[in-house]
């Protein structure tokens, strides 16, 4: 009937809604609600959208700041600028953007762009540095091994796998503060496991996640023990 009333299932609540606007009362409204659970996943993703949007400008300004300090002064990044140079190609502060990505990523490479870094993923230096130095593997890759990171599923997770395990993003500490993950054996291997998976699972070309950890299972092996240009994991 025309006059029937939508069930509650298919309507959200209203007390689980996001309240636009960057005044004092919804500011404090959308924190209560997401802090006891109350907002529904897509209003949850709504927000967020908003806050982002709102902070891009000063999330950029923190994410180069990270970038120059970095570039100038991390080991790990200035040695794989380095590796990735003597394979003829060049990362610099002009080709590693800040900005503000809509996707639940740290960041991206794109051969003929260059690393983008999503500043309102990434809050602090340590994260920003992972997140570049994941980047900067899969450039390596790309240069060191003719990696196809838009074609082939299995190249796609070789280079995933070295990245989440020679970027430092799966060291225990980082897992244990960052994710809650708090086992201690076996934790590095299914951190990268994990994020590989996901990231393959991204890709238009991968089915869905069982095909993802079906590939990222078949190039396992030879992938994880591959560290180079380290003589082992660095961090």
């Amino acid at each position: 009937m025309s006059d029937d009333k939508p069930s509650p299932s298919s309507e959200t609540r209203e007390d689980s809604r996001f309240v636009p606007g960057d005044g004092f009362v919804a500011k404090w409204t959308n924190y209560f609600r997401l802090y006891f659970d109350r907002m529904t996943y897509e209003e949850a993703l709504k927000w967020k959208k908003a806050r982002d949007v709102r902070s891009e400008a000063a999330d950029c300004a923190r994410c180069e700041k990270h970038k120059e300090y970095l570039l100038n002064y991390s080991p790990i990044i200035q040695f794989m600028r380095q590796n990735i140079n003597k394979l003829g190609g060049d990362l610099h502060s002009g080709n590693i953007r800040c900005r503000r990505c809509d996707t639940r990523q740290g960041g991206g490479f794109h051969e003929r762009y260059g690393i983008i870094l999503c500043a309102n993923e990434l809050g602090k230096q340590r994260e920003v540095e992972d997140t570049m130095a994941h980047e900067m593997i899969h450039a390596y890759d790309h240069l060191r091994f003719q990696v196809d990171l838009h074609g082939n599923l299995r190249h796609a997770a070789c280079t995933e796998i070295r990245a989440s395990a020679l970027s430092g993003e799966c060291r225990w500490l980082r897992e244990f503060w960052d994710k809650s993950q708090y086992k201690f054996t076996q934790h590095f291997q299914e951190c990268i496991r994990r994020r590989a998976t996901i990231s393959v699972a991204m890709r238009p070309e991968c089915k869905d996640d069982i095909q993802a950890a079906k590939v990222v299972n078949e190039v396992w092996d030879s992938c994880f023990s591959d560290t180079r240009p380290f003589d082992e994991v660095y961090r």
